[in-house]
């Protein structure tokens, strides 16, 4: 019987995946006879599980969409991945906002079902791993997922989007993709008021209103969107580069700092020298100041300007009382 119940969830794992099977691939993956193959396939139908059986030249058993919930079922090569991604975006890596909490409780519930074996090495894979945390806005889940299902429907949608500039504008728009660029989410879309491709921060957008109408698809600019975005950000008046002086070895500031897509060299034992593309001084100047290290900004002078301007800012907030003016000792 334990072969039996053994061989029917092995069964069940491999219907899973939603290929279609051959008998053939079966029995041989199964490690039995076709005719103890049919069997288990019987037992599965008696429980519920709608496996679907095509006879004849490219006969084939899938599993159907049903009423019955199989039971999770992971082959030892993905439970790395399943428990990684998880782990991921527990850690606030997915750029979505509120998916934390559900993936601790996911990752917990796989945990808890998966075989011993299986359930020690998720658990060691989870607890060493640490992703660290995003320290920007994440895209609401809500709009995520209504942009996801217009995306798939083809619709158009409404929406409020806020400009770099601050201000608030309603557009309308064809959405076409979805695209995680640098731990922040974009909708790449069709325009329809200025009649081009335009990219739309989700974390900017609200008032989202899905029409639930149709639009008729145009041919994308480029196969590859993520590299065709990327291409527009460098080029953007907006996108700035920066030049810091860390004094501390790379080692150490690339272990500390938040920010993934710069370049980090050493110079010397003790110095090092990080270069990014930012769109935003006040942010990246934040993120300096939180990786610990001290630091010397090289290059560009607004860069400069604004972190010395931050600098007298904050000395003013813990100046003595009677000295307002103050920027505190060594002050910017």
């Amino acid at each position: 019987m334990a072969d039996t119940s053994q061989r029917m969830l092995r069964l069940l794992s491999l219907l899973q995946n939603g290929r279609a099977w051959s008998g053939a691939e079966l029995t041989q993956a199964l490690g039995t006879s076709p005719r103890s193959m049919r069997r288990d396939i019987d037992r599965l139908r008696e429980l519920g599980y709608p496996v679907e059986s095509l006879r004849g030249p490219g006969g084939h058993y899938r599993l159907v969409a049903g009423n019955a919930v199989p039971p999770l079922m992971f082959e030892d090569d993905e439970v790395v991945p399943v428990v990684l991604g998880l782990r991921m975006v527990a850690g606030g890596l997915s750029g979505v906002q509120g998916a934390e909490d559900g993936a601790e409780r996911a990752l917990g519930k796989i945990e808890r079902v998966l075989p011993s074996r299986l359930s020690r090495r998720a658990g060691t894979l989870a607890a060493a791993v640490d992703p660290g945390r995003r320290v920007w806005p994440g895209a609401p889940a809500h709009v995520l997922t209504e942009l996801g299902e217009a995306v798939a429907a083809g619709q158009w949608v409404r929406m409020t989007h806020r400009g770099r500039d601050g201000r608030e504008r309603r557009r309308r728009v064809d959405p076409y993709r979805l695209l995680l660029l640098g731990r922040r989410w974009y909708l790449f879309a069709w325009d329809r008021d200025r009649e081009d491709w335009r990219s739309f921060r989700l974390d900017r957008i609200t008032g989202l209103t899905p029409t639930r109408a149709a639009f008729t698809p145009r041919e994308l600019p480029d196969e590859d969107l993520a590299a065709y975005l990327e291409r527009g950000f460098g080029a953007g008046e907006e996108r700035h580069t920066v030049t810091v002086l860390f004094h501390a070895p790379a080692a150490e500031v690339a272990a500390r700092i938040t920010r993934v897509d710069g370049s980090l060299e050493a110079v010397g034992p003790d110095r090092s020298r990080y270069t990014a593309r930012v769109d935003s001084y006040e942010w990246i100047a934040i993120v300096l100041a939180l990786t610990g290290p001290d630091f010397t900004v090289e290059a560009p002078e607004e860069l400069k300007g604004y972190v010395a301007e931050l600098s007298a800012r904050l000395g003013r907030a813990v100046a003595p009382a009677g000295r307002p003016d103050s920027a505190g000792p060594g002050g910017a």
